[in-house]
């Protein structure tokens, strides 16, 4: 404890010495520090847990100039630096560590948004949730949106530079494919734009997460066009309305649809009514266009779901963003709200699948999933194919692309805070991607990064031992980023459980 307070009064030192203010920092003497570090946790079991360390300080950074005196001075006292904007990382890294001493750089408050006159670009602060960013685009102009993630909480920072994708991806891409600048402060505290930074960094920075190589305060993303109109639709279908049949039969038509088409599917555990167990499937959608366009559409390409007019609603873009998000009906200004929506626990893994999977397969998936006890999971399938066919592997660090029929995120949350729970239901979702090996792909079985999942390795700080892991989230990409890493980071300051190992040009 001596050390740790040495080590908080040299921080601090620094820090008041560039900034002139000690104001925005919180050490666990303070009787905020409780109440700031949950201000935006997403996962209870880390905070809950006594195998985790806890942040020596935190320091919600007000200006650009606190985060580069946040850099600055985390080196200069030996200190690890976590940063975090939304609070969503999955495996809880950007505010916990398995013992590394540090402090959390919380962006929160950077979250300014500005669109340009045209409608082209917008400038979107790290700190900035998904909520705000499409609240204050469709305020600007409700015919422009941008290509992310579904959840409204999710803080810009990591979403979009660990890939991002969502219900526009098939029509545009990932976020990280529409960013065109940003602004990051590198290891020695300077701030660097695209330019500054070079190519390969900006590179990097798109789908391969920044928590590696700097803390990305703003982005300058290009906003895509949608209609006025656009017609979600949310159909459930169980085992007995051949909730199967649908589910195989999708696997390989979803992929191919109009690009302007999203359909993903989320099967479950239910009951059928007479208290019996069944899979339920829910197709759930997003047309860019109108309801009349839609049902022709399914008609031609899916008319086995049975697709009726009153299953589908017209609203505008952002209209969307609130049924997607479970908030339909209520009012938009709810996307301003960043309030963690659940006081629980939660553990996902994450799949990619190239090849169908057949009638039988799924039918001992489902039984699988009805064996199971008091285990909340459910399947979140998206479709690939349209635009994210088009761009290559290697564009930029994301590189799940053709050859993908979709993708699958295993979710469970929970809300016990019992240890034994959370160890059955860990034991239990480790069970469930261990019997998902046959259906997936293979050589590396592939993840997506943004589904944070520390049972495929822990960071060695070795490219050799750490290629097991992150070729798995990164493809062939994995090397670039270690080089990358080797040229901007060779001493790892900025690491968590999972970073990029540096790997210098010479090997």
């Amino acid at each position: 404890m001596i050390l740790s307070a040495s080590i908080n009064q040299s921080f601090i030192q620094c820090f008041i010495s560039k900034t002139n203010s000690s104001q925005n920092i919180y050490t666990t003497n303070n009787t905020s520090y409780n109440t700031v570090l949950r201000s935006s946790v997403q996962n209870l079991r880390y905070l809950n847990s006594s195998t985790t360390t806890k942040p020596t300080a935190i320091v919600t950074a007000a200006t650009f100039a606190d985060v580069q005196a946040a850099v600055a001075c985390s080196h200069l006292a030996g200190l690890g630096l976590r940063v975090r904007s939304g609070g969503h990382d999955y495996e809880a890294m950007s505010y916990v560590s398995s013992g590394e001493v540090f402090i959390i750089l919380d962006l929160a408050n950077l979250r300014s948004i500005t669109v340009d006159k045209d409608f082209a670009f917008a400038w979107v602060e790290a700190g900035a949730t998904l909520g705000e960013v499409y609240y204050t685009i469709a305020k600007n102009n409700n015919t422009v949106a941008f290509p992310a993630g579904i959840c409204p909480t999710v803080g810009a920072g990591g979403h979009f530079t660990g890939g991002g994708i969502g219900t526009l991806m098939r029509m545009y891409g990932t976020a990280a494919d529409n960013i065109d600048d940003a602004l990051l402060v590198n290891s020695d505290g300077k701030l660097l734009d695209r330019k500054a930074m070079g190519e390969d960094l900006f590179w990097a920075i798109r789908g391969g997460g920044a928590a590696s190589f700097g803390v990305v305060l703003s982005f300058k993303i290009k906003l895509v066009s949608v209609p006025p109109i656009v017609t979600p639709f949310n159909v459930i279908r169980n085992l007995r309305q051949n909730a199967t049949e649908l589910v195989q039969r999708w696997q390989t038509i979803a992929p191919k649809f109009d690009e302007k088409l999203f359909i993903r599917v989320l099967a479950q555990t239910a009951d059928d009514g007479s208290n019996n167990k069944t899979i339920e499937a829910a197709f759930n959608s997003l047309y860019l266009g109108s309801r009349n366009e839609l049902l022709s559409v399914m008609e031609k390409s899916f008319p086995e779901l049975g697709l009726k007019a009153e299953d589908c609603t017209e609203m505008s873009w952002l209209e969307s963003v609130l049924f997607f998000a479970g908030y339909s009906g209520r009012s938009p200004d709810i996307l301003l709200d960043r309030t963690p929506e659940y006081n629980s626990s939660f553990k996902a893994k994450s799949d990619f699948v190239k090849k169908a999977i057949s009638k039988e397969g799924l039918e001992k998936i489902w039984e699988f999933l009805l064996e199971a006890k008091d285990e909340p999971l459910t399947m979140i399938m998206d479709p690939l194919g349209g635009r994210m066919d088009e761009i290559s592997e290697s564009a930029i660090a994301f590189p799940h692309r053709k050859g993908n029929l979709y993708n699958i995120q295993y979710f469970m949350r929970w809300f016990e805070t019992d240890t034994v729970v959370h160890e059955r239901h860990l034991g239990w979702m480790r069970k469930m991607y261990e019997f998902m090996q046959p259906y997936v792909s293979s050589h590396p079985r592939t993840a997506y990064y943004n589904y944070k999942d520390i049972d495929l390795g822990e960071g060695q700080g070795r490219y050799s031992a750490d290629v097991v892991w992150g070729a798995k989230y990164f493809k062939g990409n994995f090397k670039r980023l270690a080089y990358v890493k080797g040229m901007v980071d060779p001493v790892t300051f900025f690491g968590n459980e999972q970073s990029i190992p540096p790997l210098s040009i010479k090997h």
